[in-house]
C-alpha cells in the first residue's frame, strides 16, 4: 500500500502539474524521456533552426539519467538519475516548448525555477543510489534519436509507479527552501 503517494501519468495534463506541491511523494506511470547535456544542446539547435524536435514534447517528461547496459533479459541496466543543474542552460526553452516535467537530483537555477513557475511545469527528484531499483519501474526502453551519442541519446521509456519526490512547483516552492530551515541548528 503506498499511502500519501499520489498516482500521476505521463504526459502530464495541466491540471495535474497544478496539483502538485513540493514535497508531494508521487508514483509515475505513462511515458518519459531519457537526454542528457549532449541531446539537450541537440534540441536546443532543432528549436532555434525551426526543425521538428523528434518527439513531441508538449507534457513530456524528460529524465536526466545515465543508463548503463542491460543484462540479457532486463529492459534496461541501472537506471539512476544524474545531477539536473547541467540541463539548466537549456531547460527554460524546452519548458517555453512545452516540457512539463523533468526528474532528476539536485536543485535548480533560479532562472529554471522562474521557468517552472512561468510555463506551469514541475520537477522532481529520484533518489541517487537506488538505480537498480528504479531500473525495476522500467517496463520498456526505446532508441528516439541520437544513436551516435551513445549514454547520451534520447530514449523513450515506459514506466510504472515511477518514485519521485516534487521539488519545485508552479508556485515558486523549493524544497531545499522549505525544509532546510529545519535542520538549522537554533543559536
Amino acid at each position: 500500500m503506498n499511502i500519501g503517494k499520489t498516482r500521476i501519468f505521463s504526459p502530464l495534463e495541466e491540471d495535474i502539474v497544478e496539483r502538485l506541491k513540493v514535497g508531494d511523494q508521487v508514483l509515475i506511470s505513462g511515458t518519459i524521456y531519457v537526454a542528457r547535456d549532449a541531446a539537450h544542446a541537440r534540441l536546443i539547435t532543432a528549436l532555434d533552426k525551426g526543425e521538428k524536435l523528434p518527439f513531441d514534447i508538449k507534457g513530456q517528461t524528460i529524465y536526466y539519467m545515465g543508463p548503463s547496459l542491460a543484462r540479457p533479459g532486463q529492459v534496461i541496466g541501472s537506471a539512476g538519475p544524474t545531477t539536473s543543474g547541467r540541463m539548466d542552460i537549456f531547460t527554460p526553452r524546452l519548458l517555453e516548448a512545452g516540457l512539463k516535467a523533468m526528474i532528476g537530483k539536485g536543485g535548480r537555477s533560479p532562472e529554471v525555477r522562474a521557468a517552472i513557475q512561468k510555463y506551469k511545469a514541475v520537477y522532481f527528484v529520484s533518489t541517487g543510489g537506488a538505480a537498480a531499483l528504479i531500473a525495476k519501474t522500467i517496463n520498456k526502453s526505446e532508441m528516439v534519436a541520437y544513436p551516435e551519442l551513445g549514454a547520451e541519446a534520447i530514449l523513450r521509456l515506459t514506466i510504472q509507479d515511477f518514485p519521485a519526490l516534487v521539488w519545485n512547483d508552479i508556485y515558486g516552492g523549493d524544497l531545499y527552501e522549505k525544509e532546510n530551515p529545519l535542520y538549522r541548528r537554533v543559536r
